[in-house]
């Protein structure tokens, strides 16, 4: 019996390689001659490089970079066991949570610290970067980013524009005379789970800047900044991209990337799923169990489980989720190919409880799990 074990993590909780080796255990002590393949998975988010990294017998890297607001921070980067592919989290350098929530300020954020890792990538002469996008604390629609490579955001006067999303709104003219000319060789996948445009009621200061500290009046005048940010832009480089799906991704660094780069933007657990060569693993498999923090209707819309779902199913391979929680919705993801979904904490208790027994309350989960597939496997009839 072949056992692929797929989860992604749960968050403030267990990493996914912890849940992994947490569900291992637990299957084991039923089927103890059982193959168990730990693959864990993410979906472009929080935890994508340590997956990858971790997956692939790749190398942890890291380097002080400028943070959201200019502050330096330490942020974690791989390199896959292929030895030619780098994967980076934008959030380890311009993530919310790298800032207080009484320090988020959209308006000045940038994503600087995000190009500057692309930079160690290039002086690494990796060919390959897989980046993701999520959690950004940004609004400034990859002018940072690209600033760190080269680029000068000039305003109506010649002089160099602030960092920050709001400062876009004086854009006059760009200057990509000193832009790297190793970024056009790097084949970059962007990890990216949102359709949003740059600009407008669906764009990225919408729909996204209040989270990241806008106020309603804040995020107006990001939209009209990123506006003219995207016109000027598209001029500089003959690409009208503003409206592409994606584009919104981020605070708009999913525009940058597209305007200034090659990048290809596609689902991230589709990418993470790739770059672990998970077809090859599953193709063999009797059995994959998968997981998240908490399922719920969101998880329907392509969220790890959902995306190894799909891809056990070209095997005929039966998937089954163990999460945290259930929430509104959950089975949904009936539809999506997930043959079972449980919750794992084995008696009432608080979230809090909860996430300080997580490994111990998986590890148990995946014990009656399995016990309940032996059960049926002997039954009479069945």
């Amino acid at each position: 019996m072949r056992i692929v074990v797929a989860p992604d993590s749960y968050k403030g909780s267990i990493s996914a390689f912890g849940v992994a080796e947490a569900v291992k255990e637990g299957i084991l002590r039923v089927f103890g001659q059982a193959e168990v393949v730990m693959l864990p998975v993410a979906d472009g988010g929080e935890g994508t490089v340590e997956a990858l990294v971790g997956a692939t017998k790749g190398e942890f890297r890291t380097d002080t970079v400028s943070g959201p607001l200019g502050e330096p921070v330490e942020a974690v980067w791989g390199i896959l066991g292929d030895g030619r592919t780098a994967v980076i989290e934008m959030a380890a350098a311009s993530g919310l949570p790298l800032l207080a929530p009484e320090r988020r300020d959209p308006l000045r954020a940038s994503t600087y610290g995000t190009g500057q890792l692309v930079r160690r990538v290039l002086d690494a002469g990796l060919p390959r970067l897989i980046m993701g996008v999520g959690g950004s604390a940004t609004n400034d629609g990859g002018a940072g980013f690209i600033s760190a490579l080269g680029a000068r955001f000039l305003d109506a006067g010649g002089n160099l524009l602030p960092p920050g999303g709001a400062a876009l709104a004086r854009l006059h003219a760009v200057d990509l005379s000193d832009l790297d000319p190793r970024l056009a060789g790097l084949e970059i996948l962007v990890a990216c789970d949102v359709d949003n445009p740059l600009c407008g009621p669906h764009g990225a200061s919408a729909v996204f800047g209040p989270q990241k500290g806008a106020t309603p009046a804040a995020a107006e005048e990001l939209d009209a900044a990123l506006r003219n940010y995207g016109n000027i832009v598209a001029a500089a480089v003959d690409r009208q991209i503003a409206a592409a799906p994606g584009a919104g991704a981020a605070g708009g660094l999913g525009a940058g990337l597209l305007f200034f780069t090659s990048a290809r933007l596609r689902p991230g657990v589709e990418i993470v799923l790739e770059a672990l060569d998970f077809a090859s693993a599953v193709s063999t498999a009797s059995l994959v169990i998968t997981g998240e923090g908490r399922s719920d209707f969101q998880t329907a819309f392509g969220k790890a489980p959902v995306g190894v779902a799909k891809a056990a199913a070209r095997y005929g391979v039966p998937v089954i989720c163990l999460s945290g929680g259930l929430g509104d919705g959950y089975r949904d993801v009936y539809a999506q190919g997930i043959s079972a979904v449980f919750a794992c904490p084995s008696r009432p208790m608080t979230l809090q409880e909860c996430m300080d027994a997580g490994r111990e309350q998986v590890s148990d989960a995946a014990e009656r799990l399995c016990r309940v597939l032996h059960a049926a496997s002997v039954m009479p009839g069945l």
